[in-house]
């Protein structure tokens, strides 16, 4: 095994040197590297505990990146309400770069990160915020009754429990970047900003 890195400005813990992640986490550091042109700092904070990170990365991709009930932009949308919240500066900031992409719209993104009412959502997006708040903040009174909201816009069984997942997952998430005292990448910050 070879001697852990140290980069405070990644993480608090030691980064695992390349040859002693799974043969799974290298995979995703190359594919990272070919797509995003860099690989994002959770993805090697994370991986010095390879098999939890290659379970937690399963289910986060499940949630996330795949195709769900809700659209990329709404599962955004909670992830940056959960980390701003929760004040994740890895999570919002790289969260907030997908916002932007997805929803095309930087200042949106920008607002929901610090206050999501002052982005002026719609209504729909507007109930997914609120009760993304309630959950992450004040969890101990949350109650099926606040679930009314949700469907009044819209929202189907299958959509409100993503939603729910998504929140949770998030507020894990956070916990755990905040612990790290994770940064995020500076690509991030430019990303879904246009020219």
């Amino acid at each position: 095994m070879t001697q852990p890195q140290h980069d405070p400005t990644i993480s608090a813990l030691p980064l695992p040197a390349r040859d002693d992640v799974p043969e799974g986490v290298r995979r995703l550091w190359d594919k990272s590297q070919e797509v995003f042109g860099f690989v994002p700092n959770v993805f090697v904070a994370q991986a010095y505990n390879g098999e939890q990170f290659q379970a937690w990365w399963a289910y986060f991709n499940l949630l996330v990146n795949k195709e769900g009930h809700l659209t990329n932009a709404e599962r955004e949308l909670l992830a940056v309400v959960v980390s701003g919240l929760n004040r994740c500066t890895y999570c919002a900031v790289s969260h907030g770069a997908a916002l932007r992409h997805y929803s095309g719209d930087p200042v949106t993104a920008d607002l929901v990160a610090v206050n999501w009412r002052q982005a002026q959502l719609p209504p729909r997006e507007a109930a997914l915020a609120a009760y993304a708040e309630q959950l992450t903040l004040r969890p101990a009174e949350v109650t099926a009754l606040d679930l009314e909201p949700l469907r009044a816009v819209g929202l189907d069984d299958h959509q409100i429990l993503e939603a729910i997942q998504v929140i949770g997952m998030f507020n894990m998430t956070n916990r755990v970047s905040t612990a790290l005292a994770m940064v995020p990448n500076v690509e991030y910050h430019a990303q879904g900003r246009g020219a």
